[in-house]
């Protein structure tokens, strides 16, 4: 009896370690996707103010305005892949 009483402590053991090892890497990928969505978020606002100026400058035609909100979306979304991958 005292054998089988050990081998299932060492399992129980064993299983509670690869769990929460499990748990920890769930962790560590949440809080990347969390900075990696709020690099998305403000670069949002940030291209928003970029069309509100361009716009209010009047500038360069709308087209133009939009172009620049979309490279700037873009470059937000290409940092967000550095840090999420």
């Amino acid at each position: 009896m005292p054998i089988q009483r050990l081998a299932a402590v060492v399992t129980a053991a064993g299983i509670f370690l690869v769990a929460s090892a499990g748990a920890a890497w769930a962790t560590e990928r949440a809080e990347i996707r969390r900075e990696a969505r709020d690099v998305r978020q403000e670069t949002r606002q940030d291209a928003r103010q970029i069309k509100q100026n361009c716009r209010a400058a009047d500038q360069q035609w709308n087209a133009e305005c939009r172009q620049d909100k979309r490279q700037t979306k873009q470059q937000g979304r290409e940092r967000a892949r550095d840090i999420k991958y």
